[in-house]
């Protein structure tokens, strides 16, 4: 496996086009449309929020049909969620408009959205965006570049990943593209991500994979505890590499799964280090339980503890915090069995213990505000009820975030 610089259009066959399409934003693109030349296997999570956002419901349905892809739509600025039937409405017209540009099934794209909440997207402007993009789809480096920001919201930095693996012989590469930056919360966060990669695999395997990645990198971020409407994480393969299908977990897919996750990880950090107002990324590790969805739990209760989050923006090293975090989190443990690490990024020798089974230890508080001033602070907290152990990934809570979130919609 290799990291390569690349975006949605690296792997074969998928190409992208974006456009200013004027729904909510005056001065940017805000429309983008990827298209495969052949059609995809489709696998996808999305949000667990009760009130679900049409998009979502509509590339839910689809992809549980599980007749594949060929194209997906995305717009920001105006959500297109809360919009009720209208919404949904949207959602068919839409797939209607790119169908017709672009000579295959309305059931064949998916839309997504992100923006505003409660508005209705102005679908004029939708099908002349669409217009215009079907005929400039590009296969193009800069295009991919020039997509991922075009869905940008407070989002400040674009985020895509793209790596090449070893597929039984042959090269085969996935890529993936995202935003996501504030309504970041475990159980999916808000964030709308879409892969693509030229191997094949059988939908039952693809579904199963993107399940199991998103709980171990989407599912462990929390920017400030809300989840989102939107969420939505799909991976399409179209078999363009020219690998044999991957049908059995076996040593393809276990090369295949390797690189998919490395994506999301890569992902995942990307969305965390870049919440809204924030200064610097949170990485909380628990290891030594007993199970992982407890050392899962322990970590998210840290990332996601309002307290942690702004002494770290302090770098303020207030450890009472971080265990009053894992004493909340619902999991049962011995507070006299654990050890409490702050970590240097730059050097995984240089570890600071700061609480050691019961009781504080004395440490050098300069040394511990300069990890803390890091622009990557990693908390490692040491139990010893088995081998398990999970990250989050979380950021500080700054003055900026509330001022982000006052005027959102103006």
């Amino acid at each position: 496996m290799q990291k390569i610089d690349g975006g949605i259009t690296a792997p074969k066959g998928f190409s992208v086009s974006s456009c200013a399409a004027g729904i909510k934003y005056k001065d940017r693109e805000d429309m983008i449309l990827i298209r495969s030349e052949e059609l995809c296997t489709c696998g996808g999570v999305f949000t667990s929020n009760v009130v679900k956002a049409a998009p979502v419901i509509w590339d839910r349905d689809i992809i549980s049909e599980g007749k594949g892809v060929r194209a997906v739509v995305v717009n920001s600025g105006i959500a297109n969620a809360c919009t009720g039937q209208e919404g949904l409405d949207i959602c068919s017209a839409t797939a209607s408009a790119a169908a017709g540009a672009l000579g295959i099934g309305e059931k064949e794209v998916l839309v997504g959205s992100t923006g505003v909440i409660g508005m209705q997207l102005p679908m004029d402007r939708i099908r002349s965006g669409i217009e215009k993009m079907a005929g400039t789809l590009d296969v193009s480096r800069e295009s991919a570049n020039k997509a991922v920001r075009a869905i940008m919201t407070t989002d400040t930095v674009p985020k895509e990943s793209a790596y090449t693996f070893d597929l039984y012989g042959t090269t085969a590469t996935i890529a993936g593209m995202c935003k996501g930056s504030g309504m970041i919360h475990p159980n999916m966060c808000t964030m709308l991500a879409f892969m693509a990669t030229d191997a094949a695999i059988e939908k039952e395997l693809l579904q199963k994979a993107v399940r199991e990645i998103a709980d171990e990198s989407f599912n462990m971020i929390s920017v400030d505890g809300d989840t989102s409407t939107n969420d939505t994480f799909v991976v399409m393969a179209n078999g363009m590499s020219g690998a044999p299908a991957i049908t059995a977990e076996d040593e393809g897919y276990k090369a295949f799964y390797e690189a998919l996750r490395a994506v999301c990880l890569e992902l995942a950090r990307m969305m965390a280090g870049d919440g809204e107002g924030a200064t610097r990324r949170i990485e909380m590790t628990v290891s030594g339980m007993d199970t992982l969805e407890h050392a899962r739990i322990l970590a998210r209760s840290v990332i996601c503890s309002s307290l942690t989050k702004a002494a770290v923006f302090g770098a303020d090293a207030n450890f009472g915090r971080i265990l009053c975090a894992l004493g909340y989190a619902g999991v049962d443990f011995d507070p006299n069995a654990v050890k409490l690490y702050f970590e240097n990024a730059d050097d995984p020798s240089d570890k600071m213990l700061i609480y050691n089974d019961g009781d504080p230890v004395p440490f050098d508080e300069e040394k511990a505000t300069e990890l803390l001033k890091k622009p990557v602070v990693l908390i490692h907290a040491v139990f010893a009820a088995g081998s398990c152990e999970a990250t989050a990934f979380g950021c500080d809570l700054t003055y900026d975030y509330v001022t982000i979130n006052a005027d959102y919609r103006s």
